[in-house]
Protein backbone atom coordinates (compact mmCIF):
# COMPACT_ATOMS: atom_id res chain seq x y z
CA UNK A 1 0.00 0.00 0.00
CA UNK A 2 2.57 2.73 0.50
CA UNK A 3 4.69 1.67 -2.30
CA UNK A 4 1.30 2.60 -4.72
CA UNK A 5 0.81 5.86 -3.13
CA UNK A 6 4.42 6.63 -3.34
CA UNK A 7 4.48 5.92 -6.76
CA UNK A 8 0.99 8.08 -6.96
CA UNK A 9 2.86 11.61 -5.80
CA UNK A 10 5.86 11.27 -7.96
CA UNK A 11 3.39 11.25 -10.96
CA UNK A 12 1.82 13.96 -9.92
CA UNK A 13 5.18 16.09 -9.19
CA UNK A 14 6.14 14.99 -12.89
CA UNK A 15 2.14 16.49 -13.87
CA UNK A 16 3.03 19.04 -12.04
CA UNK A 17 6.72 20.17 -13.31
CA UNK A 18 5.55 19.53 -16.94
CA UNK A 19 2.64 22.20 -16.82
CA UNK A 20 4.78 24.64 -15.04
CA UNK A 21 7.24 24.35 -17.43
CA UNK A 22 7.02 27.92 -20.18
CA UNK A 23 6.85 27.94 -23.54
CA UNK A 24 9.59 27.29 -26.15
CA UNK A 25 9.98 30.72 -27.78
CA UNK A 26 9.22 31.35 -31.07
CA UNK A 27 12.67 31.69 -33.50
CA UNK A 28 12.01 33.28 -36.68
CA UNK A 29 13.62 31.99 -39.68
CA UNK A 30 16.84 33.53 -40.60
CA UNK A 31 16.49 36.04 -43.59
CA UNK A 32 17.82 35.74 -47.11
CA UNK A 33 19.88 37.91 -49.33
CA UNK A 34 18.43 36.51 -52.79
CA UNK A 35 15.59 34.76 -54.28
CA UNK A 36 14.37 33.03 -57.76
CA UNK A 37 14.96 30.40 -60.13
CA UNK A 38 16.63 31.53 -63.05
CA UNK A 39 17.93 34.81 -61.79
CA UNK A 40 18.48 35.34 -57.89
CA UNK A 41 16.81 38.70 -57.32
CA UNK A 42 18.24 41.31 -54.11
CA UNK A 43 17.61 44.56 -53.33
CA UNK A 44 20.72 46.91 -53.05
CA UNK A 45 21.47 49.62 -50.42
CA UNK A 46 24.01 51.68 -52.72
CA UNK A 47 24.96 53.91 -49.99
CA UNK A 48 26.92 51.29 -48.24
CA UNK A 49 26.60 48.03 -51.16
CA UNK A 50 25.46 45.62 -48.77
CA UNK A 51 22.63 43.43 -49.94
CA UNK A 52 19.04 43.82 -47.36
CA UNK A 53 18.03 40.95 -45.97
CA UNK A 54 15.21 39.27 -47.39
CA UNK A 55 12.54 37.80 -44.80
CA UNK A 56 9.87 35.69 -45.47
CA UNK A 57 6.71 36.49 -43.59
CA UNK A 58 3.62 34.45 -44.08
CA UNK A 59 3.93 33.43 -47.86
CA UNK A 60 5.34 37.00 -48.38
CA UNK A 61 9.18 38.17 -48.74
CA UNK A 62 9.96 41.42 -46.94
CA UNK A 63 13.02 44.02 -47.03
CA UNK A 64 13.24 47.00 -44.61
CA UNK A 65 14.30 50.19 -46.42
CA UNK A 66 15.22 53.73 -44.94
CA UNK A 67 13.82 56.50 -46.00
CA UNK A 68 15.81 58.44 -48.17
CA UNK A 69 18.42 55.51 -48.86
CA UNK A 70 19.24 54.90 -52.61
CA UNK A 71 18.86 51.31 -53.48
CA UNK A 72 19.30 48.74 -56.41
CA UNK A 73 17.34 45.55 -58.05
CA UNK A 74 20.50 43.31 -57.85
CA UNK A 75 19.50 40.28 -60.71
CA UNK A 76 21.91 37.14 -61.11
CA UNK A 77 21.66 35.08 -64.26
CA UNK A 78 22.42 31.54 -63.03
CA UNK A 79 21.26 30.10 -66.52
CA UNK A 80 23.71 28.94 -69.25
CA UNK A 81 21.36 30.65 -71.49
CA UNK A 82 19.78 34.41 -72.01
CA UNK A 83 16.84 35.11 -69.62
CA UNK A 84 15.08 38.40 -70.37
CA UNK A 85 13.64 40.32 -67.20
CA UNK A 86 10.71 42.16 -66.66
CA UNK A 87 10.88 44.74 -63.78
CA UNK A 88 8.35 46.94 -61.68
CA UNK A 89 8.56 49.10 -58.85
CA UNK A 90 5.24 49.98 -57.26
CA UNK A 91 3.27 48.48 -59.90
CA UNK A 92 5.44 50.70 -62.70
CA UNK A 93 7.56 49.46 -65.22
CA UNK A 94 10.94 50.28 -64.29
CA UNK A 95 12.22 51.03 -68.09
CA UNK A 96 8.83 52.45 -70.14
CA UNK A 97 6.92 53.73 -66.82
CA UNK A 98 3.72 52.04 -67.88
CA UNK A 99 1.59 50.36 -65.54
CA UNK A 100 3.06 47.35 -64.95
CA UNK A 101 1.91 43.98 -67.11
CA UNK A 102 4.50 40.99 -67.82
CA UNK A 103 4.41 41.45 -71.29
CA UNK A 104 6.50 44.39 -71.52
CA UNK A 105 9.52 45.66 -72.21
CA UNK A 106 12.61 44.43 -69.91
CA UNK A 107 16.54 43.65 -69.46
CA UNK A 108 18.30 40.61 -71.16
CA UNK A 109 20.99 38.92 -69.57
CA UNK A 110 23.42 36.99 -70.73
CA UNK A 111 24.36 33.78 -69.42
CA UNK A 112 25.31 33.89 -65.43
CA UNK A 113 25.48 37.89 -66.15
CA UNK A 114 25.19 40.18 -63.25
CA UNK A 115 23.91 43.26 -63.00
CA UNK A 116 22.27 46.48 -60.53
CA UNK A 117 18.90 47.89 -62.05
CA UNK A 118 19.77 51.40 -59.88
CA UNK A 119 16.78 53.58 -61.70
CA UNK A 120 13.93 54.73 -63.75
CA UNK A 121 15.12 54.17 -67.22
CA UNK A 122 15.06 57.58 -68.98
CA UNK A 123 17.15 56.87 -71.78
CA UNK A 124 19.86 54.96 -73.40
CA UNK A 125 22.15 56.71 -71.35
CA UNK A 126 20.50 57.91 -68.16
CA UNK A 127 17.89 56.83 -65.23
CA UNK A 128 16.37 58.68 -62.12
CA UNK A 129 17.85 56.72 -59.05
CA UNK A 130 15.68 54.03 -56.68
CA UNK A 131 15.08 56.15 -53.63
CA UNK A 132 12.80 55.51 -50.27
CA UNK A 133 10.42 57.76 -49.57
CA UNK A 134 7.13 58.21 -47.91
CA UNK A 135 4.69 56.48 -49.81
CA UNK A 136 2.89 60.10 -50.98
CA UNK A 137 6.04 60.93 -52.64
CA UNK A 138 6.71 57.91 -54.93
CA UNK A 139 6.45 57.86 -58.40
CA UNK A 140 3.63 55.82 -59.11
CA UNK A 141 1.93 58.27 -56.25
CA UNK A 142 2.44 61.26 -58.31
CA UNK A 143 1.57 59.80 -61.36
CA UNK A 144 -2.03 59.05 -60.11
CA UNK A 145 -1.17 55.16 -59.37
CA UNK A 146 -0.82 54.59 -55.49
CA UNK A 147 -2.56 51.44 -55.22
CA UNK A 148 0.70 49.14 -55.43
CA UNK A 149 3.17 51.00 -53.69
CA UNK A 150 5.54 49.43 -51.64
CA UNK A 151 6.68 46.28 -54.01
CA UNK A 152 9.63 45.16 -56.77
CA UNK A 153 8.71 42.28 -59.28
CA UNK A 154 10.70 40.47 -61.51
CA UNK A 155 9.25 38.59 -64.29
CA UNK A 156 11.38 35.99 -66.05
CA UNK A 157 11.02 34.68 -69.25
CA UNK A 158 13.62 31.97 -71.15
CA UNK A 159 14.61 32.57 -74.80
CA UNK A 160 12.97 30.75 -77.52
CA UNK A 161 15.90 28.56 -79.12
CA UNK A 162 16.10 28.05 -83.10
CA UNK A 163 14.00 24.85 -84.15
CA UNK A 164 16.52 21.58 -85.38
CA UNK A 165 16.53 21.19 -88.70
CA UNK A 166 14.76 17.81 -89.49
CA UNK A 167 16.16 14.41 -89.68
CA UNK A 168 17.59 13.23 -93.01
CA UNK A 169 14.78 11.35 -94.96
CA UNK A 170 16.21 7.32 -94.94
CA UNK A 171 15.45 5.52 -97.89
CA UNK A 172 12.84 2.67 -97.86
CA UNK A 173 14.15 -0.93 -97.30
CA UNK A 174 11.04 -3.31 -98.44
CA UNK A 175 13.52 -6.09 -96.66
CA UNK A 176 12.07 -4.49 -93.05
CA UNK A 177 8.80 -3.36 -94.13
CA UNK A 178 7.84 -6.12 -91.28
CA UNK A 179 10.69 -6.43 -89.25
CA UNK A 180 12.98 -4.17 -86.82
CA UNK A 181 13.30 -1.14 -89.27
CA UNK A 182 9.04 -0.48 -88.70
CA UNK A 183 9.69 -1.65 -84.58
CA UNK A 184 12.07 1.91 -84.68
CA UNK A 185 9.56 4.32 -87.11
CA UNK A 186 7.25 3.57 -84.45
CA UNK A 187 7.32 4.80 -80.93
CA UNK A 188 6.91 2.34 -78.04
CA UNK A 189 4.03 2.40 -75.66
CA UNK A 190 6.33 2.91 -72.86
CA UNK A 191 7.80 5.93 -74.17
CA UNK A 192 4.59 7.59 -74.97
CA UNK A 193 3.26 6.72 -71.33
CA UNK A 194 6.62 8.83 -69.78
CA UNK A 195 5.32 11.68 -71.98
CA UNK A 196 2.28 11.41 -70.43
CA UNK A 197 3.24 11.50 -67.47
CA UNK A 198 6.43 14.50 -67.66
CA UNK A 199 2.71 16.48 -68.81
CA UNK A 200 0.47 15.45 -66.50
CA UNK A 201 3.16 16.06 -63.92
CA UNK A 202 4.04 19.88 -65.37
CA UNK A 203 0.69 20.57 -65.51
CA UNK A 204 -0.14 19.55 -61.48
CA UNK A 205 2.68 21.90 -61.24
CA UNK A 206 1.60 25.28 -62.60
CA UNK A 207 -1.60 23.96 -60.58
CA UNK A 208 -0.82 24.05 -57.13
CA UNK A 209 1.29 27.08 -57.60
CA UNK A 210 -0.04 29.42 -54.65
CA UNK A 211 -0.99 32.92 -55.13
CA UNK A 212 0.02 35.76 -52.96
CA UNK A 213 -1.45 37.56 -50.07
CA UNK A 214 -2.16 40.80 -50.74
CA UNK A 215 -3.24 42.54 -47.22
CA UNK A 216 -1.06 44.81 -45.78
CA UNK A 217 -0.35 45.39 -41.77
CA UNK A 218 -2.56 46.92 -40.31
CA UNK A 219 -0.63 48.96 -37.42
CA UNK A 220 1.75 51.36 -39.10
CA UNK A 221 3.47 53.41 -36.34
CA UNK A 222 5.19 54.78 -39.13
CA UNK A 223 4.62 56.10 -42.93
CA UNK A 224 4.13 53.65 -45.42
CA UNK A 225 7.36 53.61 -48.03
CA UNK A 226 7.76 54.30 -51.98
CA UNK A 227 9.84 54.76 -54.40
CA UNK A 228 10.76 58.56 -55.46
CA UNK A 229 11.91 59.74 -58.96
CA UNK A 230 15.26 60.44 -58.16
CA UNK A 231 17.80 62.34 -59.37
CA UNK A 232 19.74 61.89 -62.71
CA UNK A 233 22.48 59.19 -63.13
CA UNK A 234 24.47 57.53 -66.28
CA UNK A 235 23.40 53.94 -67.09
CA UNK A 236 24.46 52.98 -70.29
CA UNK A 237 22.61 50.13 -71.91
CA UNK A 238 22.21 48.87 -75.50
CA UNK A 239 18.83 47.15 -77.26
CA UNK A 240 18.50 43.57 -78.90
CA UNK A 241 16.10 41.34 -79.60
CA UNK A 242 14.57 38.53 -77.57
CA UNK A 243 12.17 35.79 -78.58
CA UNK A 244 9.87 34.62 -75.37
CA UNK A 245 9.94 30.92 -75.17
CA UNK A 246 5.97 31.22 -74.07
CA UNK A 247 3.65 34.37 -73.56
CA UNK A 248 3.02 33.54 -69.68
CA UNK A 249 6.66 34.43 -66.95
CA UNK A 250 8.68 31.49 -66.73
CA UNK A 251 9.57 32.52 -62.77
CA UNK A 252 8.33 35.58 -61.09
CA UNK A 253 9.86 37.10 -57.71
CA UNK A 254 8.14 39.47 -55.98
CA UNK A 255 9.18 41.52 -52.70
CA UNK A 256 7.15 44.03 -50.47
CA UNK A 257 9.10 46.43 -48.59
CA UNK A 258 8.19 49.41 -46.09
CA UNK A 259 9.91 50.90 -42.85
CA UNK A 260 11.74 48.70 -39.92
CA UNK A 261 9.51 50.25 -37.46
CA UNK A 262 6.43 48.70 -39.87
CA UNK A 263 7.84 45.59 -40.53
CA UNK A 264 8.82 44.91 -36.74
CA UNK A 265 5.31 46.29 -35.57
CA UNK A 266 3.26 43.54 -38.16
CA UNK A 267 5.73 40.89 -36.89
CA UNK A 268 8.02 40.42 -39.81
CA UNK A 269 10.96 41.20 -38.25
CA UNK A 270 11.41 40.10 -34.71
CA UNK A 271 11.98 43.14 -32.11
CA UNK A 272 15.17 44.04 -31.01
CA UNK A 273 15.82 42.54 -27.01
CA UNK A 274 15.14 44.92 -24.32
CA UNK A 275 19.15 46.62 -23.06
CA UNK A 276 20.01 44.24 -20.40
CA UNK A 277 20.33 45.13 -16.95
CA UNK A 278 24.33 46.03 -15.88
CA UNK A 279 24.52 44.63 -12.60
CA UNK A 280 27.20 46.28 -10.22
CA UNK A 281 30.64 45.07 -9.33
CA UNK A 282 29.86 43.84 -6.29
CA UNK A 283 31.23 43.15 -2.93
CA UNK A 284 35.00 42.56 -3.11
CA UNK A 285 36.22 39.10 -1.04
CA UNK A 286 39.92 40.53 -0.28
CA UNK A 287 39.10 44.79 -0.29
CA UNK A 288 41.94 44.90 2.06
CA UNK A 289 46.06 44.05 1.61
CA UNK A 290 46.94 43.93 5.01
CA UNK A 291 48.08 40.82 6.62
CA UNK A 292 47.27 39.61 10.23
CA UNK A 293 45.22 37.97 12.51
CA UNK A 294 41.22 38.77 13.04
CA UNK A 295 41.40 42.11 15.52
CA UNK A 296 38.20 42.29 17.93
CA UNK A 297 35.61 44.51 16.87
CA UNK A 298 34.65 47.62 18.63
CA UNK A 299 32.44 48.24 22.07
CA UNK A 300 28.57 48.74 21.19
CA UNK A 301 28.51 51.34 24.49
Amino acid sequence: MKRRLFSTVLALTALAACADSPARPYIPPTPTNAIGTLMQISVVDRNNGIELPIYFYRGEYWVAGRPGARYAIRARNVMNERIMAVMSVDGVNVVTGETASTGQNGYVFSSRERGDITGWRKSDSQVAAFQFASAGNSYASRTGRPDDVGVIGVAMFRERMPEPPPPPVVPYSRRGEYGADREQREPSSSSMGDARAKSSADSAVAAEAPAGNLARPQAAPSPSLGTAHGRRENSYVGKTTFERARSSPDDVVRIRYDSRENLIAAGVIPPEPPPRWTRPNGPSPFPGSDSGYVPDPPRRY
